[in-house]
């Protein structure tokens, strides 16, 4: 149901929940004895997205982003929930203001203070950063290449960002989030959830259960890959230092997703005849870089809906960094080196990086090197330490592109 119906319909119903009543909108009908109730799951997919993502609300400090009827529907969750504090930003103040007079009558306590859009920069640092909803349609078509705040610094106050935006996958918002540091989620799961709770509000004795979520998930990720620009499936390429766990995550992620594996190392080492470790000693490293950008140019003009785990140096050479991006959506298992020393061990003998000196010396210097580089050239930026392959691979799927 769209606007204006959501709200002209509420006159004609029998009953409202009281999602529906305190949000001023109705999306979902359901008949009752007596007529039909109104139930509004624009707030509780929202609160549920959050939830399954492990994004907790009470007493974080917040930054809401529009001032239209989804910005409602997440300021009614961000205040029902605990929110602390939430800084409600708009083109238009005045409309922000009510927004945050109608929440704050609502809840009976100061909890949105609104501000206009361009006054952002007066928004106090805070330690830990904000919770920031980013409400509008700004990043979708045809201004996917916008984000509605373009200063970086904005960004580096930012711990978590939820765009409520679900096409294209990796929005401009979501883009500098992660930039800065931050962990970036979309709105499919919202979009889902919505679903989700409509359905189960329609058939009472239905519980949808894990697996089912998960099936309509891929499902939907697979049509929206389908219509994106130029109709080409998105690939998903892992990117990070030697012991990031590149090959056993992409694996797991291609059983799971049952998608096909690419790795940019094998298609080397069998296009050259000899291990690379073998390539490195004859030819060289810049030829080795070389034989990657040509394995990438490849996978970009034939490959698409595959698993792809490329060489921790791949990514060293700008060329490769824009074929990547161009190639498919570009996730960062983040490493530390104490878990590559625990992964590898010491025998480096086929690591042709890592000859010549300490072993720890060197993995803290390239990774120190390295580490930026691999941040430009991702969409998605994984913290691998401590946490086993089903773990990284579910955070994958919730966040990044089918």
């Amino acid at each position: 149901m769209s606007v204006p119906h959501k709200q002209h319909v509420m006159e004609f119903l029998e009953e409202m929940d009281e999602d529906a009543e305190a949000i001023g909108a109705v999306n979902t009908l359901v008949r009752t004895e007596r007529g039909y109730k109104g139930y509004n799951t624009d707030g509780a997919g929202f609160e549920r997205a959050l939830r399954e993502a492990g994004i907790g609300i009470s007493g974080r400090t917040c930054i809401l982003l529009g001032a239209g009827g989804a910005a409602k529907a997440a300021a009614y969750v961000l205040a029902r929930e605990g929110a602390e504090h939430v800084y409600i930003l708009n083109r238009k103040e005045e409309r922000a203001a009510e927004l945050a007079a109608y929440m704050n009558g609502l809840f009976n306590r100061s909890v949105m203070w609104p501000m206009a859009l361009e006054a952002y920069s007066s928004i106090p640092y805070i330690k830990g950063g904000y919770l920031a909803v980013q409400s509008t349609s700004v990043g979708m078509e045809p201004h996917r290449d916008r984000a509605i705040i373009e200063d970086e610094r904005f960004y580096e106050m930012i711990h978590t960002g939820v765009d409520v935006v679900y096409t294209p996958a990796r929005t401009r918002f979501m883009k500098m989030v992660e930039a800065a540091g931050g962990r970036a989620v979309n709105g499919l799961d919202m979009l889902l959830y919505q679903g989700i709770i409509a359905y189960e509000l329609w058939n009472p004795q239905v519980k949808v259960d894990g697996k089912t979520i998960r099936e309509a998930r891929a499902l939907i990720q697979e049509q929206l890959s389908e219509r994106a620009p130029g109709g080409r499936k998105q690939n998903l390429i892992f990117i990070g230092f030697m012991g990031a766990g590149k090959t056993s995550v992409g694996e797991a992620y291609a059983r799971a997703c049952n998608m096909p594996l690419i790795d940019t190392d094998q298609r080397i080492e069998e296009a050259a005849g000899m291990a690379i470790s073998r390539i490195f000693a004859e030819q060289g490293e810049e030829a080795f870089r070389k034989l990657e950008t040509s394995v990438l140019e490849e996978l970009l003009a034939n490959t698409e809906g595959a698993v792809i785990s490329v060489g921790g140096g791949l990514p060293l050479r700008e060329e490769n960094r824009i074929l990547l991006k161009k190639l498919g959506t570009v996730v960062y298992l983040d490493v530390s080196p104490d878990t590559v020393m625990a992964r590898i061990g010491s025998d480096v003998s086929d690591r042709p990086m890592l000859q010549g000196r300490d072993v720890r010396e060197r993995i803290t210097g390239l990774l120190a090197y390295r580490r930026p580089v691999y941040l430009e050239a991702s969409h998605v930026i994984v913290d691998v330490n401590g946490r086993s392959v089903d773990e990284i691979v579910e955070e994958i799927r919730r966040r990044a592109d089918g």
